[in-house]
């Protein structure tokens, strides 16, 4: 990261903790009073869009204006866009069944387990996730290869997500649906559409934060760290323990890429299936 402001760069990273740490408290707050901690999901993206507003503006007169625009725009449609699927996701519905498994495990009070390990937690990666947002927005250097490759990473991860989250809807939203298993469109390629999107989007934004292509190995951690949130954290790993009871899970897993986009395997009657 050649002609950077450390100095500033120092400034906004606290800044950041703390307004991280704020859009998890008031939704901490929300959630007390007005039930399940599932409000959290929601703040996740609220959260990266906040840090990605609040650098921009302090980064004015410190980084180059194109990089800064880009990085800032790119981190805020893509947590904007990930709050309010959610909300509507959530409409309507109780405690996300994630959450109650947690906070049935929790040594004391549940409340407090739940500021520390859920909002806190949430907090903390947040701040560490968005470190290339932060960084890139400090760089003096004008936007290069990397960046513009980079720029593709994130339009491709953030399409793949958004198209696999309305195909999901639409099917979820007909009657018909009810009780099958959702395998068509991107989910006939890969389980996890919307998590194979986000891994780009962030592999992306890495991307911005390189000057060269000599990797920014200070904010390697943010991709690798989502990645494996996605991969063998909260994210694939406890939903699809989750749909291993549904009916006709197993045999859709089967037949379909875990993460990665890969054509369908043939099933044992010579062709994919079309329920799960």
């Amino acid at each position: 990261m050649n002609g950077t402001d450390w100095d500033a760069l120092a400034v906004s990273l606290a800044t950041c903790a703390a307004v991280a740490g704020a859009v998890l408290l008031a939704a901490f707050a929300v959630a007390g009073r007005r039930g399940p901690h599932r409000v959290v999901d929601i703040a996740w993206g609220l959260a990266f869009g906040a840090v990605a507003v609040v650098t921009w503006l302090l980064s004015a007169g410190h980084g180059d204006d194109g990089r800064r625009l880009v990085v800032a725009t790119a981190t805020a449609v893509w947590g904007l866009r990930l709050a309010a699927h959610i909300a509507r996701r959530s409409r309507g519905h109780g405690e996300d069944p994630r959450y109650t498994a947690l906070l049935d495990k929790a040594p004391g009070n549940r409340t407090l387990y739940a500021l520390r390990t859920v909002y806190l937690g949430q907090a903390a990666l947040v701040w560490l996730i968005s470190l290339p947002v932060q960084a890139a927005s400090y760089s003096s250097a004008p936007l290069g290869p990397p960046a513009f490759c980079g720029i593709a990473l994130w339009a491709l991860g953030f399409a793949f997500e958004a198209v696999g989250d309305h195909q999901l809807a639409r099917f979820k939203a007909d009657p018909a649906n009810r009780g099958r298993i959702m395998d068509r469109g991107l989910w006939a390629w890969t389980r996890h559409p919307n998590y194979f999107g986000d891994g780009l989007v962030w592999w992306g934004l890495y991307l911005l934060a390189c000057t060269a292509w000599q990797p920014a190995l200070a904010v390697l951690v943010s991709p690798v760290l989502m990645t494996l949130l996605l991969t063998v954290g909260s994210g694939k790993r406890l939903l699809e323990k989750h749909m291993a009871r549904r009916p006709g899970y197993a045999a859709y897993a089967a037949r379909t890429s875990g993460f990665l986009p890969l054509p369908p395997r043939r099933s044992a009657r010579g062709g994919p299936g079309s329920t799960r």
